[in-house]
């Protein structure tokens, strides 16, 4: 195994300060024993790691080593394996306090209150509520903070008791090798309480399975994938901490003739070939009702009309969306006797002059092909 410091932590012989401190980092995280518990070589490993680097980070230890090497006069920098004389020392623990919260226990500190979990309901509703708006009753399922023991989970007069496991501190502590090193206590799960005589109606849950209606309100001009926050309606915090949220999720349902384009809305309507040759007034559905529109003479398929202000309110602004009316000609599909000759004799007398779109793509058609 090398006994170069710089090889050992990879990184060159100029390397910067900031450079052999994230390196160190990187393979003292790949050697930690936390990892490798029972491996001796890792253990010697991250000991070796260690000493290069009480060395390398500084800068008279460094000059020194890089002088003298590991075999200099007395007062050199020492070496891995506990050689030198900071072993570990100096900001070891500053270092790694970040990275290996987990592997020293972190910082010590009493469990206390935490907010609870949040919840999401799903709600669809009708394309006019999303309209509109709408006030909604809704049944949420929920676990609430039980009323007999006010959430403490102990029974009433008693109240939970410090962990003989961990001292109340919510961690265990242990040897690992040569290090002292700490996990979440067995005995209390890291509450650092225990509950020697829990309550008869939650079990020492503190919790209990409940259900609440809540009233919410869905404001005009919503679409599906928005979601309401209702403050407070979430789940209770563990050890008395405040509830979470309650998130309630949107889904509108199709309207069997109205689709919607960001605030406007879209809408087909069908018209007969007399309509659309001779021009007519014809009644158009709007999400208020019915209103007059009328069909220029020569009107053709796919054209569209605009009706000013009938779409959606935006919900960020006052400012409504339009009604676009997209025209379809439909042919007729059943004809009688009369009505046939009729069509037959308007064929015999027409000319291509009448019908402009058919005429200009034929003539397209000409200048290309001849």
């Amino acid at each position: 195994m090398t006994t170069d410091y710089y090889e050992m932590l990879g990184v060159e012989r100029d390397a910067s300060q900031t450079d052999i401190k994230k390196a160190f980092r990187k393979m003292a995280h790949k050697y930690h024993p936390a990892k490798h518990q029972g491996d001796k070589k890792a253990e010697e490993k991250f000991k070796e790691l260690n000493g290069a680097y009480e060395v390398l980070k500084d800068p008279n230890k460094r000059a020194h080593y890089d002088r003298f090497g590991t075999d200099g006069p007395p007062g050199g920098p020492g070496g891995p394996g506990g050689h030198g004389d900071s072993g570990f020392g100096g900001d070891f623990q500053d270092l790694f306090g970040d990275v290996f919260s987990d592997f020293f226990g972190g910082r010590q500190r009493r469990p206390g209150p935490e907010p609870g979990n949040d919840l999401r309901y799903n709600l669809d509703i009708s394309f006019d509520e999303a309209v509109f708006g709408a006030g909604k009753d809704i049944k949420i399922p929920k676990t609430d903070r039980c009323g007999t023991c006010a959430g403490s989970g102990a029974k009433t007069g008693t109240s939970p008791e410090s962990c003989k496991r961990c001292g109340g501190s919510g961690q265990e502590r242990f040897q690992q090798g040569f290090m002292n090193m700490a996990r979440t206590c067995r005995g209390c799960r890291g509450t650092g309480a225990v509950i020697a005589t829990p309550c008869s109606t939650c079990a020492g849950a503190g919790v209990v399975q409940s259900s609440s209606t809540l009233s919410i309100n869905i404001p005009a001009g919503i679409d599906s994938g928005s979601r309401l926050r209702v403050a407070g309606e979430g789940e209770p915090g563990p050890r008395g901490g405040p509830n979470g949220d309650l998130y309630v999720f949107l889904t509108v349902d199709p309207h069997p003739i109205f689709k919607r384009e960001d605030n406007d809305i879209i809408c087909e309507v069908p018209i007969s070939f007399p309509q659309a040759s001779l021009g007519a007034e014809i009644e158009v559905p709007t999400i208020e009702g019915n209103v007059k529109v009328k069909i220029p003479a020569g009107t053709q398929p796919g054209k569209v009309m605009r009706l000013r202000g009938k779409g959606i309110v935006s919900l960020r602004s006052n400012r409504r969306g339009d009604q676009l009316v997209y025209i379809r000609v439909e042919t007729p599909s059943k004809l009688n006797k009369r009505q046939r000759e009729l069509l037959e004799e308007f064929a015999h007398i027409s000319n291509d002059d009448i019908f402009p779109n058919k005429k200009g793509f034929f003539d397209k058609v000409k200048e290309i092909f001849e």
